[in-house]
């Protein structure tokens, strides 16, 4: 069963420099604090002690998971009895391998974010498990094939182009290095502990895992070298001031998705733009201020993929889960939920 975010006032809103401070850390995730501080204009201190308050109030947090080529992720849409609704939304919510699940207003109420060791795993999931739930009537399934961005890759652009400067001068890449093998249970450790905080230190994570630090450090250095793991600096949408989550089906052409979809996940709003198979061949899900500006997201989204066609959409009306993070219904985050694929 999972466990519920601590009851805790709703906060009004993040401040402009609670926003710089988030952007800074979308844009480098594990950067010294000193590094942190010289882009907002502040000391390293009231920079970690700022993030420290964000946290507490479950306003923005800083997660991993892994990206290995050995996952497979699925997008599922579930339609079900009105009556079953509460009861599956809590049930999906447990399930490690369901990494996000949205309440929409779809004729498929439930849109969920899978994670599978292969297609059979994914498959034995979705027809096996999720299907046999009481209460499911109707299942709709895509495989993701690409994804053109995420919500590691959205900024909230609060930052000036001078702040920016300053941490794209001075990021440091990854040493190469050959790193030591390791088994399965413990990258998964790692990962585990990252996907809880993502800024924990060295020793710390060293610790969870039952490793040294040096080979911590090589292990986590060729991890993000080869895209085996990603960081995502992410906030409560809500009091963040997009409190709206639009999510469409797109149709887009021959030949023409690859364009479209990247295209896509160049707007600003966009947060989600995958290729996938399915019923269409694009899920795109976009962050707003106001349901009005649906219209508008969509106009851009057409004048972006031209000749694509809008399939289905929806308004999310709750987000008890996302990437792991349990959320209370003002999208405040709570306790984190490792992401496990389905075996």
């Amino acid at each position: 069963m999972p466990v519920s975010p601590a009851a805790q006032p709703e906060r009004p809103g993040l401040s402009a420099s609670d926003l710089a401070l988030v952007e800074a850390l979308q844009r480098d995730p594990r950067a010294p604090w000193t590094r942190i501080a010289a882009a907002v204009g502040t000391d390293a201190t009231t920079a970690a002690r700022r993030w420290d308050r964000l946290q507490a109030a479950g306003l923005a947090w800083l997660t991993a998971y892994s990206t290995a080529p050995t996952t497979t992720v699925g997008y599922v849409d579930l339609a079900c009895r009105p009556d079953a609704l509460s009861e599956l939304t809590r049930e999906l919510c447990g399930w490690p391998s369901v990494f996000s699940v949205e309440r929409t207003t779809s004729r498929f109420p439930l849109f969920l974010g899978l994670a599978a060791r292969d297609l059979d795993a994914l498959d034995a999931l979705v027809t096996g498990r999720i299907g046999a739930l009481p209460g499911v009537r109707d299942v709709r399934f895509a495989v993701a094939t690409r994804v053109f961005r995420e919500g590691s890759g959205w900024l909230v652009n609060a930052l000036a182009p001078e702040q920016r400067a300053v941490l794209d001068e001075t990021v440091v890449q990854a040493r190469l290095v050959v790193p030591q093998q390791w088994n399965d249970q413990d990258l998964r450790a790692l990962v585990e502990s990252l996907g809880e905080d993502g800024r924990r230190s060295y020793a710390e994570l060293a610790r969870d895992c039952r490793m040294s630090e040096s080979a911590v450090r090589r292990t986590l250095a060729r991890m993000l070298r080869n895209h085996e793991l990603d960081f995502r600096c992410d906030i409560a949408h809500v009091p963040a001031g997009w409190p709206v989550i639009a999510n469409y089906r797109v149709d887009v052409g021959p030949g023409g998705l690859e364009r479209a979809g990247t295209a896509v996940a160049q707007l600003a709003e966009t947060r989600l733009s995958a290729a996938v198979v399915g019923e269409g061949n694009l899920v795109v899900s976009a962050w707003l201020k106001v349901p009005a500006d649906c219209t508008g997201y969509e106009t851009r989204l057409a004048a972006a993929a031209p000749g694509a066609r809008i399939l289905d959409r929806a308004i999310t009306l709750r987000m008890p889960k996302r990437m792991g993070r349990l959320l209370s219904p003002h999208g405040l985050g709570g306790t984190h939920q490792a992401i496990i694929p389905a075996r």
